[in-house]
């Protein structure tokens, strides 16, 4: 307290009105996500890299891992600073925020284009639609980056940048990818629900399997941020609550589509495939050719299965395996070669003659022919 009675005045970098306070400490929460993602994504994206191919996909999803660091590091930094000078060093700072943030969203928005153009296996409309919200995307904010300014705080407070004199019409910046976003959630849901009729599983699993969790929360992150851009109202032109939802929208988009890209099963060419599109293709091919089939065999007679036959049992097996289970760490990041099958024993039914599978591990051989090449090779007569 003050000898002379006065109240002391607090330093402009601690007197903060409520809403930029509120702000700071909301981007404390979005670096607090974004490191914390980044140490977690760590032993995938070592294991992406370890794979040959370089793919759109796989090229995007290194892109935004370094881009969103980029972006939001320095932000955050600038946003901190208690020495910047907001008529010199803020004015010339203002554009790197928006600008960094929309070169992320048209990055993270190509990933929902190409992986729900895939899972529809490239139909023409479905593509069309995405593609064309892509374009309106990319003019839009790029329009929009010319209507940001830095936000005239005090010095010592920081520098931000905000939509020019607060218009609410700078947040169709927001609002075209957050159109995006919603259609290739519900693309995303349709396609998943489909699959229903094919095989039943439970929702919650539908929705992990599918990643649908990630469509959504990347739609309502953005669904918030547009509200506030609309919605709120400012107390005055220097109020930033029409920004407070930003940095978080922005993280958690990069964040999530960057999962989007390593749930994809499969190789991640041309987007990828859809979850269950392979499996079935696998157990329908198998099946014509298995050892289901093999009841056109005379009956209680003797069977002979070649190599063939037992390659064929090895891909039905692993076609009934895979359409039967599913395990949600497989992704684009698993190796072929850890994916196995199991050739069952075939024995024959004591009752009619008929092979069947039998519940173990290992192969039947019968020797059909013998030939001693202890006496050397046979010639022919």
């Amino acid at each position: 307290m003050s000898t002379n009675g006065t109240t002391p005045t607090l330093p402009p970098s601690l007197d903060l009105p409520p809403h930029l306070s509120a702000q700071k400490y909301f981007f404390v929460c979005t670096l607090t996500v974004l490191a914390w993602d980044a140490l977690v994504l760590t032993p995938r994206s070592y294991r992406l890299g370890r794979l040959p191919k370089w793919p759109a996909l796989k090229f995007m999803y290194y892109f935004m891992q370094f881009w969103v660091l980029a972006d939001f590091v320095v932000t955050g930094v600038m946003f901190f600073s208690t020495t910047v000078i907001q008529d010199t060093d803020c004015v010339a700072f203002w554009p790197y925020e928006p600008i960094c943030t929309a070169i992320l969203l048209a990055v993270a928005s190509a990933v929902h284009v190409m992986r729900i153009s895939a899972i529809y296996d490239h139909v023409q409309n479905v593509r069309a639609t995405m593609w064309g919200l892509y374009a309106v995307q990319i003019v839009v904010t790029a329009i929009c980056c010319g209507f940001y300014r830095s936000v005239h705080l005090e010095d010592g407070q920081g520098c931000i940048a905000g939509p020019l004199n607060n218009a609410s019409w700078v947040g169709i910046y927001w609002l075209a990818p957050t159109l995006l976003y919603g259609t290739s959630f519900v693309f995303a849901a349709l396609r998943s629900i489909k699959t229903l009729e094919t095989r039943r599983v439970s929702y919650w699993r539908l929705m992990l399997r599918d990643g649908l969790n990630l469509y959504g929360a990347i739609l309502l992150v953005n669904l918030v941020n547009v509200f506030f851009y609309f919605i709120m109202t400012p107390t005055d032109p220097t109020d930033p609550i029409k920004t407070i939802v930003t940095s978080m929208a922005a993280v958690l988009t990069t964040t999530m589509s960057m999962r989007i890209i390593l749930s994809v099963r499969g190789d991640l060419a041309n987007g990828g495939t859809f979850s269950i599109s392979s499996h079935a293709a696998s157990s329908s091919g198998a099946n014509t050719n298995s050892l289901s089939g093999s009841g056109t065999r005379p009956r209680g007679g003797n069977h002979t299965f070649t190599l063939g036959d037992m390659r064929d049992a090895t891909v039905a097996v692993a076609g009934r395996k895979e359409g039967g289970e599913w395990d949600a760490d497989k992704g684009s990041v698993t190796p072929r070669e850890e994916t196995k099958a199991v050739l069952p024993i075939i024995v024959e039914d004591a009752d009619n003659g008929i092979p069947r599978a039998r519940n173990g591990l290992g192969v039947q051989i019968t020797v059909d022919h013998q030939v001693e090449y202890d006496d050397g090779f046979p010639t022919r007569k």
